[in-house]
């Protein structure tokens, strides 16, 4: 390691230590002026010029708004239709009907788990939370409970969401890991899903019913407002559609993705209808269909007025505008980082120690992850080092090198990275009640992935 690579290291440090103070000393600063300061002192004290830190502020909150930004939007529209609609308010009911309160958070996680099979982590919270909060709210109104039901209710989805975001094809990240270390699929799939499941259950009801007793987190009114059924619109929800229907269109972008993902497993690339399946499994697109589907299929069908259902969609933005300006600030703050080559000093810092493979790609993930902001960094990054290492070794399971990188990337999700501050600002917490869920979650899911795969390295090992 080079002085350079030493001082990128402790500027990382140094910028997340400062946001934090910003953020929750007396200057109580808002989360993004407070991000997009740190942005620029990372700049100046990396040596960027002052124009390039303008465009790399610019081009990290652009990009974090064009991939996240619109897709939280269009699930807001979705949620507030749904709610309307009573759709929510219908599965809340029949998941606590059919449900003791000690269940719900694993029918929550089963929930989630479909869902994340085809859904990017930040996509799939979106399309979960008017559920999360509907059935959160239920609780909340019981006498007996005690903490706080939003996170009893919400840890769990977190937890399957992240799991199956990191370890599970097609997703992105564990996608990039199988292409750079040229392995299969099927074999990383099929690893991906043993060793989710014990992380879910971790991270998710066990870890949930545990701390939430110990909190009192309760999102906004008006966001509560936006996903529940509110008294304004009991009325008009008094007969509302049948729960089949209602499930189909909250399911509909997951549905639309996961033919995507089934297209990218059993189709050639090259195909008209892999090309179409890519189309409608867009994040974006997927959303998008979804929206018009529910508001045909509940509003328009049913007699709704158009006139009401406009004002009702452009009013679900509200509640989620500063969310995601608070999302771009993170998606700079990442930019930053990852421009200044913070991970290419913690690829040197790596390389001064010896591990075993399968806990070096696990390493270097995490701390790629960890200093960047980035998840796709660090399976990047990892895979494509160790991707000599992999043609060399005929012992070494590829699959599970491939699990064992993407279950990395998952380690201390914090202020740097975008889903931080979805979750934060999503349920209102302060940036301790974030760091005691999400980000200890993420660390619980990660490291049970790394204890999965040396497990199944020993009871599988390559002959």
């Amino acid at each position: 390691m080079t002085s350079t690579d030493i001082h990128l290291l402790l500027t990382a440090l140094a910028s997340v230590l400062l946001l934090v103070a910003l953020i929750v000393s007396r200057v109580r600063m808002h989360p993004l002026v407070a991000l997009l300061v740190v942005c620029v002192g990372v700049g100046l004290a990396t040596g960027m010029e002052l124009g390039e830190i303008a465009r790399n502020i610019t081009n990290g909150a652009g990009k974090t708004l064009g991939a996240v930004g619109v897709v939280i939007a269009l699930g807001a529209m979705l949620g507030k239709i749904l709610a309307d609609a009573g759709i929510t308010e219908q599965i809340a009911n029949a998941l606590l009907r059919h449900a003791s309160d000690r269940l719900i958070p694993w029918a929550m996680t089963l929930v989630a788990f479909i869902v994340g099979i085809p859904m990017f982590f930040e996509v799939g919270l979106v399309v979960m939370l008017p559920l999360v909060f509907s059935v959160a709210r239920k609780l909340e109104g019981r006498e007996r409970f005690k903490g706080s039901a939003y996170v009893y209710v919400g840890v769990p989805v977190i937890a399957a969401l992240a799991a199956m975001h990191g370890m599970v094809p097609p997703h992105p990240g564990p996608l990039t890991a199988i292409a750079a270390l040229k392995t299969s699929v099927g074999p990383t799939m099929l690893y991906g899903f043993v060793a989710a499941l014990p992380a879910m259950v971790l991270a998710g009801p066990l870890y949930g019913a545990f701390i939430a007793p110990r909190m009192t987190t309760r999102p906004d009114q008006a966001l509560l407002d936006q996903f529940t059924l509110t008294q304004k619109h009991a009325a008009s929800a008094a007969n509302p559609p049948g729960v089949a229907l209602g499930a189909f269109a909250a399911l509909l972008p997951a549905l639309l993705m996961l033919v995507h993902a089934l297209s990218e497993t059993f189709l050639a690339k090259s195909s008209a209808m892999a090309g179409a399946a890519a189309f409608i499994g867009n994040p974006i697109i997927a959303m998008l269909l979804g929206v018009l589907f529910a508001a045909v299929a509940l509003v328009y069908a049913r007699g709704g007025d158009a006139e009401d259902l406009r004002d009702a969609m452009g009013a679900s933005l509200k509640p989620i505008a500063g969310i995601m300006l608070i999302i771009a600030g993170g998606g700079a703050f990442q930019q930053i980082l990852t421009s200044a080559k913070v991970g290419d000093a913690i690829v040197h810092l790596t390389q001064q120690f010896a591990f075993p493979p399968l806990v070096l790609g696990w390493l270097i993930a995490m701390l790629l992850s960890v200093s960047t902001g980035s998840a796709t960094v660090g399976i990047v990054g990892a895979a494509g080092l160790l991707a000599p290492l992999a043609g060399a070794d005929p012992t070494l399971n590829l699959p599970l090198l491939a699990l064992s990188i993407g279950s990395g990337s998952l380690f201390f999700n914090y202020a740097n990275h975008a889903g931080f501050w979805l979750v934060k600002e999503s349920f209102s917490m302060s940036m301790g009640e974030a760091t005691r869920t999400i980000t200890v979650v993420q660390s619980i899911v990660a490291l049970v992935g790394l204890g999965m795969v040396l497990l199944m390295n020993v009871a599988m090992p390559v002959k």
